[in-house]
């Protein structure tokens, strides 16, 4: 079935994957569904993910403990902000806890986490949820293949 490639730049890897926290919380998994394929450096995986399974060849399956710096980051006390109230619909029912989409600069979705309020200010953290945390990544590499350029 062609040549063994190992996983590294330039190839297109099929993988099942899970993502767990250390207490062996399941974050995210596709084991048990239909192998997800991307292209090395498109940005589907987060480097410090994708490093982890360089030279990994078809069938292996490997656990990498992943640290918060390579993964999701570190929290950052500048992604935590406190907006006016009055950002926010009045019949809105806030809660701790309760997570909102905002719009950033670009356009896109921010998620914020409420994490405090009264009825002049909202506290929003707009880290990551796993920022700070480590991350088992547990991987099956199906395929690789050299990627065509177009």
């Amino acid at each position: 079935m062609g040549v063994d490639v190992p996983v590294s730049e330039g190839t297109t890897v099929y993988l099942n994957f899970s993502v767990s926290l250390e207490d062996g919380s399941e974050v995210d998994s596709n084991f048990g569904g239909e192998p997800v394929n991307f292209a090395v450096g498109d940005g589907s995986l987060l480097p410090g993910f994708e490093r982890c399974i360089f030279g990994m060849h078809p069938g292996q399956r490997q656990v990498f403990t992943v640290l918060p710096e390579d993964a999701f980051g570190q929290p950052n006390n500048n992604n935590v902000q406190v907006l006016p109230r009055s950002h926010f619909d009045d019949d809105l029912e806030l809660e701790i806890g309760l997570v909102f989409s905002f719009a950033d600069a670009g356009g896109g979705e921010l998620p914020g986490l409420i994490v405090a309020f009264d009825d002049e200010e909202v506290t929003v953290d707009f880290n990551h949820p796993l920022a700070g945390r480590t991350i088992l990544f547990d991987v099956q590499i199906h395929r690789v293949e050299p990627t065509e350029l177009h």
